[in-house]
């Protein structure tokens, strides 16, 4: 089994200290900077072996070196972000295996968000790392892949069990919710997630994890065949990429 920390970083950044329980392995997902994930290691585990990055952008690496000079952790992260990730000791590629003692991970490259953009999804433990690809009722910006990209890494992750697990990289879901209401008006399940997030948000909770099922079923840009959303865009002979594509480019301007 895994165990899961939800640890805040900057100003709305989640990384994850995560510990597989039959070997006493210990990780960390996107540190975006030291002084918060040493804070939680030093209340917890006292040792750090891996640091898992899902893509280069600095507010999911900003804690690498010093995190890695401190506990002599192994940096994994995307052989297609060679060059680009501080510290890098073990490249992964799309398929590949990553052992967390018996936590077995499984590599899920989803460009889009950026070119090297990788996932971390364990089927035994039910649970995946997402990165900025999937946030809870939305997706990442398109910075260094295109439209299509994005949208064919977001179909990989629909494929997974309704019931994995999502974390993603950063605490969106009140905005997001905001825009999937302005094109998803009617949905209700929509409605009741939107209200949960508030109460959570207002008890300083994290709003995350969420099962991938429900994000099927609220988040519009996992939904660009629904005929009401096509209605609403007035686009109801488009293909899904179309759809994602408009949603993305409304979302950017939103």
């Amino acid at each position: 089994m895994l165990d899961i920390s939800i640890i805040r970083c900057l100003s709305d950044n989640y990384s994850y200290l995560i510990r597989d329980n039959a070997t006493n392995l210990v990780g960390v997902v996107d540190p975006s900077e030291f002084n918060p994930v040493n804070l939680e290691i030093s209340k917890t585990y006292k040792k750090l072996d891996f640091i898992l990055n899902t893509h280069h952008h600095h507010d999911h690496v900003g804690g690498n070196i010093d995190l890695k000079k401190k506990y002599n952790s192994k940096v994994i992260c995307s052989s297609y972000d060679e060059g680009r990730i501080p510290g890098l000791d073990i490249k992964k590629s799309d398929g590949d295996q990553f052992s967390l003692g018996e936590t077995e991970f499984k590599i899920m490259h989803i460009p889009g968000h950026t070119l090297g953009h990788i996932a971390f999804y364990s089927q035994k433990n039910k649970v995946i790392f997402t990165g900025d690809t999937l946030f809870s009722l939305g997706c990442g910006r398109i910075f260094e892949g295109t439209f299509e990209q994005m949208f064919k890494s977001l179909e990989k992750i629909k494929s997974l069990p309704k019931n994995t697990m999502m974390y993603c990289g950063h605490e969106y879901t009140k905005n997001n919710g905001q825009f999937c209401t302005s094109i998803d008006e009617e949905n209700r399940k929509l409605q009741n997630r939107i209200k949960n997030a508030d109460d959570k948000i207002k008890n300083n909770l994290p709003t995350i994890p969420i099962t991938l099922g429900e994000e099927l079923e609220t988040n519009i840009f996992l939904r660009c065949e629904d005929k009401k959303i096509k209605n609403k865009l007035k686009m109801n002979n488009a293909s899904k990429l179309e759809v994602f594509t408009k949603l993305r480019n409304l979302k950017d301007q939103f």
